[in-house]
C-alpha cells in the first residue's frame, strides 16, 4: 500500500489512497474471495487430518494410544503457531502479506506428505493393506511434512477471520452490522470444505490410496491460494501497529518503575495524546476502565516525564496502550474456559474414529464400507444446519426477548455451546456403554467390527456441530471484537491457542489414564482392542469437567468488562 492511503476510524485503508475507493473495496464484495480461500483451505487441511489416527495406525504401526496422542500433538501445533503468524500480521508485514507468505510453506507441507504417500523409498512399505511398517527416516520425513504445514497454517488460522472482519467499517453503522454475519458465513464455508473432506477424500484414503487421498488436498491449497490472490484490488488492509508484546512490556516495566505512585481517581490527569487517532498505527483510542488499576501508573506523569520532546515509553504510557493491556488480561479468564471444550472437540478425531472402527461400517447388506472418520461428516453437516438457522431464525427471535441488537450476547452464545458439549460426551459414554454389553453378551471380543451399526454414533457428532455454532463463532467474534485495534490477529491466535491446548489435554489425560489403568496387567481403558477397554470412563470424565467448566464460565462471564472505544457507549 501506499504510504497517502486513507484509513477509516477502525484503522483500515481504502485502496490505491483514495477515499472514494470506500465504495468500490471491502464489505462483501472481498469476501468471496476470503471466504473461497477459508473453504479450500480447510478441505486441505480437514482432509488431511481427518483421517490421520488410521494412517499413523495402520501405515506407521502406532498403537492405539501412541496414534491418538501424536495426531493430539500435531493438531495443538496446529493452534499454537498462529501465535508466531499473528505476531508477524500485527508488528510488520500485515494479515495480508502475511496470509500470502505463509500459505506458500503450507503448500510445501502438503507437497512433501503427498510424496511421503506414494513414492517409493519415503512412503511406508506394506505387504497387503493390514501389514505396513515404516522405517525411521520414513517416519521422519512423514512428521517433518505435517509439522511445516503446522506452520503455514500458523500464519493463516489468526489472520483469515479477522481480515474478512477487516473489510466492515466498525464506523459505519450499516457495515458493522454484516461483521456478526460474516463470522457465520466464515465458519460456514470452513465446514463446507470439513464436508467433502469427510465424505469423498476420507473414502478415497481408505480404498483409493493415501497418496492420491493426500494429493487432492495439495491442490485444494494451492486453489485457496490462488483465490485470496485473485481479491486483492479488492481487499482494505489494516496498518501494522508495531511489536504488541513490546507494548505490553512497556506498561509492566513502566507501572513497576512507577509503583510508589498512586493513580490518580480522575482519568482526565493521566497522559494521552492529543491527537484524535492514538499513538498506535491502525488504532482507535481506548477509553479509560476502572479495573487492574495497578497499570493506571504507567500513564501517570512523573516530573521526569513532564517534557515537550518525545516521551520514553518505557516510563510513560498512554492511556489506550494501558488499556490495551487491561483488554488483553479481561480476555484471559474467558480464553481459559475454552480449553476443556477444545478437548471435547478433539475427540472427533482420535476417540470417536477409534471407536467407530470397531462397529459395524457396512451399509445395509451391501459391500460398501463407511471410514470410520468419515462420520464427523454429520459434525460438519450439522454445523450448516445450525449457522444459517442460527442466523436467520434464532438471532431474531431472540432479539424479541433480549433487545440486543445480535439476539445473544457473544458469551452468551459460547455459554449455550458449553452447555450443549456435555451432553455430546454423555451421549458418547452411553452408546460405549451399549457396546461393551453388547460385547461381553456375545463374546465378540476378537471380532474386528461388533454387529451394531457405526450410525449410533451421529448423536454425538450433531451435538458436537451445534455446540461448535454457538461457542467456537461466539469466540472467533468475542476475541475480534474484544481486541484493541492492534491486537486484532493477536488475539485471534489467543482463541486458536484453546484449541492447541485442549488438544494436549487430551494427550496428557490419556497418558495419565493409561499409565494408572494399566497398571498389575490391566489392559487400561484404551486399549489396543477397544473391546477390552474402557473409553466410556474417559468420556464421563470429560463430562464432568465440562460441567466444571460452564460453572466456571458462568462466573467469569459475569464479571467481565466490556472494553469501550474513546466516543462509543461501548
Amino acid at each position: 500500500m501506499e504510504e497517502d492511503d486513507v484509513y477509516t476510524k477502525d484503522g483500515t485503508v481504502d485502496y490505491r489512497g483514495n477515499p472514494a475507493n470506500k465504495n468500490i473495496t471491502g464489505t462483501w464484495r472481498a469476501c468471496p474471495f476470503i471466504l473461497g480461500n477459508e473453504c479450500c483451505e480447510r478441505l486441505a487441511y480437514y482432509g488431511m487430518s481427518t483421517n490421520l489416527v488410521l494412517y499413523f495406525k495402520e501405515r506407521l504401526h502406532q498403537h492405539s494410544a501412541t496414534a491418538s496422542k501424536n495426531v493430539s500433538n500435531w493438531s495443538g501445533t496446529c493452534y499454537i503457531t498462529p501465535l508466531i503468524g499473528a505476531f508477524v500480521a500485527d508488528s510488520y508485514l500485515g494479515r495480508y502479506w502475511t496470509i500470502a507468505s505463509f500459505s506458500i510453506i503450507y503448500v510445501v507441507g502438503m507437497t512433501l506428505l503427498t510424496l511421503s504417500a506414494s513414492v517409493s523409498g519415503i512412503k511406508p512399505t506394506c505387504q497387503g493393506k493390514e501389514n505396513c511398517h515404516a522405517t525411521d527416516l520414513q517416519s521422519i520425513v512423514c512428521f517433518l511434512a505435517l509439522y511445516l504445514i503446522a506452520l503455514g497454517t500458523g500464519g493463516i488460522k489468526p489472520c483469515v477471520s479477522s481480515y474478512g472482519a477487516d473489510q466492515f467499517d466498525d464506523a459505519d453503522e450499516n457495515e458493522k452490522e454484516h461483521k456478526s454475519s460474516f463470522f457465520n458465513w466464515f465458519y460456514f464455508s470452513i465446514n463446507i470444505g470439513a464436508l467433502i473432506a469427510s465424505s469423498l477424500l476420507v473414502w478415497i484414503q481408505d480404498n483409493v490410496g493415501w497418496g492420491w487421498g493426500f494429493g487432492i488436498p495439495a491442490v485444494a491449497m494451492a486453489i485457496a491460494v490462488a483465490s485470496f490472490f485473485s481479491g486483492t484490488k479488492l481487499y482494505r488492509n489494516q496498518k501494522p501497529g508495531g511489536s504488541p508484546l513490546t507494548r505490553i512490556c512497556q506498561v509492566i516495566v513502566a507501572s513497576i518503575r512507577k509503583y510508589r505512585i498512586e493513580a490518580p481517581a480522575d482519568k482526565s490527569l493521566l497522559y494521552e495524546i492529543a491527537d484524535t487517532e492514538s499513538a498506535i498505527k491502525g488504532s482507535r483510542k481506548l477509553d479509560h476502565t476502572n479495573e487492574l488499576r495497578f497499570f493506571d501508573k504507567a500513564a501517570v506523569l512523573g516530573q521526569s516525564d513532564n517534557r515537550k520532546d518525545s516521551t520514553n515509553s518505557w516510563r510513560l504510557c498512554t492511556v489506550t496502550q494501558v488499556e490495551e493491556l487491561k483488554s488483553i488480561i479481561r480476555l484471559l479468564p474467558v480464553w481459559a474456559t475454552g480449553i476443556i471444550f477444545a478437548t471435547v472437540y478433539g475427540q472427533m478425531s482420535t476417540l470417536f474414529v477409534l471407536q467407530g472402527q470397531t462397529m459395524n461400517t457396512h451399509v445395509g447388506n451391501s459391500s460398501f464400507k463407511i471410514p470410520p472418520a468419515s462420520l464427523s461428516i454429520f459434525d460438519t453437516l450439522s454445523v450448516i444446519f445450525w449457522v444459517p438457522v442460527y442466523d436467520r431464525i434464532i438471532v431474531p427471535f431472540a432479539r424479541k426477548f433480549t433487545g440486543h441488537k445480535k439476539g445473544l450476547t457473544q458469551l452468551q452464545r459460547m455459554g449455550i455451546g458449553l452447555f450443549i458439549s456435555i451432553f455430546s460426551m454423555v451421549v458418547a459414554a452411553i452408546l460405549e456403554i451399549i457396546r461393551l454389553r453388547a460385547v461381553r453378551r456375545h463374546n465378540y471380543y476378537n471380532l474386528e467390527e461388533i454387529p451394531m451399526t457405526i450410525f449410533w454414533q451421529v448423536p454425538q457428532y450433531f451435538l458436537i456441530g451445534c455446540a461448535e455454532v454457538f461457542t467456537f463463532i461466539g469466540q472467533l467474534e468475542f476475541f475480534y471484537q474484544q481486541a484493541p485495534d492492534a491486537m486484532r490477529s493477536l488475539c485471534s491466535a489467543l482463541s486458536l491457542l484453546t484449541v492447541a491446548l485442549g488438544q494436549y489435554l487430551s494427550s496428557l489425560l490419556v497418558t495419565i489414564v493409561t499409565n494408572i489403568s494399566t497398571r498389575n496387567g490391566s489392559p487400561g481403558w484404551i486399549p489396543d482392542n477397544l473391546n477390552y477397554g474402557h473409553i466410556d470412563y474417559f468420556f464421563w470424565l470429560l463430562a464432568v469437567l465440562s460441567v466444571l467448566n460452564l460453572i466456571v464460565f458462568i462466573l467469569v462471564a459475569r464479571l467481565y468488562t466490556y472494553k469501550k472505544t474513546v466516543g462509543t457507549l461501548r
